[in-house]
């Protein structure tokens, strides 16, 4: 049963960042001289989503 709980967490992490990835590099091709700021501001978020698939992976295993 632990090993669904940590595919759905897997399976959110990659939705996350697939969608944070789509809007950095829509942002991006808009304004290509704020691609420094939107790189950091994707950087932040996508270790935002790690740390709660990281979480998941943890909560899946202690039940």
């Amino acid at each position: 049963m632990s090993v669904i709980g940590y595919g759905l967490a897997v399976l959110g992490a990659g939705v996350g960042i697939g969608l944070a990835a789509f809007g950095a590099a829509t942002g991006t091709a808009r304004q290509p001289e704020v691609r420094s700021n939107l790189f950091q501001i994707f950087i932040l978020g996508a270790a935002f989503v790690e740390a709660l698939a990281l979480i998941g992976f943890v909560l899946a295993l202690i039940k």
